[in-house]
């Protein structure tokens, strides 16, 4: 409201000003940036259709080049040892040299699915965030007491030592320990120390994986003992 004061013919006049203030809707902050879009077709599935045919190529030339590791026919009277499950799945028979099989094909299986059902209920970290951004030390400490608390679990409650799963903990402990104690500014130092905790944690998955399929494919022989594939010849 604003007044304004006049004068004329010996009379003060007052004259009102009346402003009016709008305000705006209060709607919640939304991002408007308008995304690239592109259709599916034709931009989506003709670069499917080049991965395929580049897949395919890849697979067509392996055929020619290299034979596939065929055994003689199939006998009913006769057993391969070690009978080996397909590559995707060795490392499930791999843990069954560790557990019982209720234990290695059925609980640990279903606590990893059952993990990934109820991660999207959680607060998921959208933005990644460094795991050592902050409280570094009470992060530390707490990083080595679960490794240590990991590897006695799994190196007492099995019928050996599970390596396959121990060695990538370490290995994963140390490239996350590695990272908290770099301040250099060279690249891979950055890279490491701003790697967030889901990452560190789908690495050792991923590792045990490997290294569990790995160790089924290349390193068991007869009666699924231990050996050299260079030195034994096994490749199945």
């Amino acid at each position: 409201m604003k007044y304004e004061l006049r004068e004329g013919a010996g009379v003060q006049e007052t004259q009102v000003r009346l402003a009016t203030v709008v305000e705006g809707d209060e709607r919640p902050a939304v991002d408007a940036t308008d995304e690239p879009m592109v259709m599916t077709f034709p931009h989506l599935l003709v670069r499917e259709l080049i991965a395929l045919l580049a897949l395919s190529l890849v697979l067509v030339l392996g055929a020619l080049l290299f034979d596939a590791p065929l055994e003689e026919l199939a006998r009913s009277d006769k057993t391969p040892n070690p009978a080996k499950a397909p590559w995707y799945f060795l490392g499930l028979q791999e843990l069954l040299h560790y557990y019982p099989p209720v234990i290695s094909g059925v609980l640990l299986p279903g606590a990893l699915i059952f993990a990934l059902a109820i991660v999207p209920y959680f607060d998921v970290n959208i933005e990644r965030a460094a795991f050592w951004e902050t409280s570094r030390r009470r992060k530390l400490a707490l990083v080595w007491a679960v490794v240590a608390t990991l590897t006695l679990v799994f190196a007492t409650t099995g019928a050996h030592p599970v390596w396959p799963v121990i060695g990538p903990l370490w290995a994963t402990a140390g490239a996350a320990t590695a990272g908290a104690a770099t301040r250099g500014g060279s690249a891979a130092a950055r890279w490491l120390r701003t790697r967030s905790l889901p990452f560190w944690i789908f690495v050792w998955f991923l590792l045990t994986a490997l290294a569990l399929t790995a160790v089924g494919i290349f390193f068991r022989g007869p009666g699924w003992s231990f050996t050299l594939p260079w030195r034994d010849g096994i490749y199945y």
